[in-house]
């Protein structure tokens, strides 16, 4: 028996990196799993609209027999600094980051509630828990998401859903890389960002594909409202080597 056996599951922005990862993790701890994602993974789905949220909620209904289980990843970088942030940047990373969150649990809510001792998971950061230069409005969505996933677990506790999120810190992932690319010297970017994580190296989406594991299971079934911290010790205080 895998720790997810019996498990019906939807992940959003499952085509590539963290989401991807997590895929195959609850698929090879027995879950039945389904990806979404604007591209690629196994329903195309663009987060940021109701209508395709809707779909792909009941997509999933209809081909797992139910759901319990929402890993809601999907996300977008969004740099700049607030005074010079085109308000066409902060309302798609507001859309992507929140607000399809707020989409997804409307419209798998009663699903979840159906199936009891569900669970929801959320895709913040280490920068939803303190500030980064240059990505104020990113760092202000990650933040809502800590926030969403505590006050879900309150209006959840009396229909057995438990809600709860995964900080990373600097991920592998084709996001970082593009980050990291479009940076004058990415070379120098990319060894600074390694030097930040005590552990000598960036995270991999294995690393936290198996904080989504453990906090989707059985195992964590007294859990919620939680924000949990993967990052190689990124935020445990000045690390100087």
């Amino acid at each position: 028996m895998g720790r997810l056996e019996g498990k019906r599951a939807l992940v959003t922005g499952g085509g590539s990196g963290i989401g991807a990862e997590t895929v195959e993790r609850f698929r090879a701890e027995g879950a039945q799993v389904l990806a979404a994602d604007l591209r690629g993974g196994d329903i195309e789905c663009d987060v940021r609209s109701r209508e395709a949220v809707r779909a792909a909620v009941v997509e999933t209904v209809d081909r797992l027999g139910g759901l319990d289980t929402l890993v809601l990843n999907a996300g977008r970088p969004v740099v700049g600094t607030l005074h010079e942030l085109s308000q066409e940047e902060w309302d798609d990373g507001v859309s992507t980051n929140l607000t399809s969150i707020y989409l997804f649990v409307q419209e798998a809510w009663e699903h979840l509630a159906a199936a009891g001792r569900s669970s929801i998971s959320l895709t913040a950061s280490v920068v939803g828990l303190w500030g980064s230069q240059n990505q104020a409005a990113y760092c202000m969505t990650k933040a809502g998401v800590v926030m969403l996933a505590k006050c879900l677990a309150l209006d959840g506790a009396k229909a057995g859903i438990r809600c709860n999120c995964v900080c990373p810190g600097f991920i592998e992932t084709p996001l970082l890389d593009d980050f990291i690319d479009a940076q004058p010297d990415p070379a120098a970017v990319r060894r600074g960002a390694v030097g930040l994580h005590p552990m000598g190296r960036l995270g991999k989406p294995l690393d936290i594909a198996d904080g989504f594991v453990w906090l989707s299971s059985d195992e964590a079934e007294w859990v919620t409202g939680i924000a949990l911290t993967v990052d190689g010790g990124l935020t445990a205080g000045i690390y100087r080597g």
